[in-house]
This record gives structure tokens, sequence and C-alpha cells, in this order.
């Protein structure tokens, strides 16, 4: 069965992708937490949510519900239209 030459579908990310420095959400945490005397080791955990690959709420939101929507479209158009042109599109019988 096996004998693909390609790799894997997906290249994991090393941890030194994502970084703290630059993300202005993730600096001022920083900084409220080194004014309590705190440090949170993990911070850099979250940076990847701030990447913009993953881009905002509403960006994953619409990309999550309207991904494929264009050809859904496109494939209900040529089904009515195919419907319509063998006499299939009367819904409601024929009334004679």
């Amino acid at each position: 069965m096996g004998g693909h030459s390609h790799g894997p579908p997906y290249t994991i990310p090393k941890h030194t992708d994502f970084q703290v420095k630059g993300i202005p959400q993730l600096e001022e945490l920083e900084k409220a937490l080194a004014q309590k005397g705190l440090k949170d080791p993990w911070i850099r955990n979250e940076a990847w949510r701030y990447h913009p690959g993953f881009g905002t709420k509403w960006q994953r939101a619409r990309k999550l519900f309207f991904r494929g929507f264009g050809l859904g479209l496109a494939l209900t158009v040529a089904t009515v239209a195919a419907e319509r042109a063998v006499g299939g599109g009367d819904a409601h019988g024929a009334h004679h």
C-alpha cells in the first residue's frame, strides 16, 4: 500500500517560531505579571493565537462557516439548471 515518496501533509512549527516579543497583548500581560513579581514561563504557548495565519475571531469564524460556500452555490445553480433542462424542475407536479 505505502510507497509514497512525499513527506507528511503538515509541518510542526518549532517552539522558536512563536515569540512573545512583538505581540502587544502578551507583552502587556508579561508587564502586568512582572509588576506583581510573577512570571509565566508558558506564555509563549499562547503566541500562536496571534500569528497572522490564524487571523481574528471573526476571520476564523467566517472561514469555518463559509468554507466551500462558493463551490456549493455554483453546484446548486448547476443542479437547478440541469433539472430544468431535462424537465424535472416542476416540484409541484403538472396541473392538467
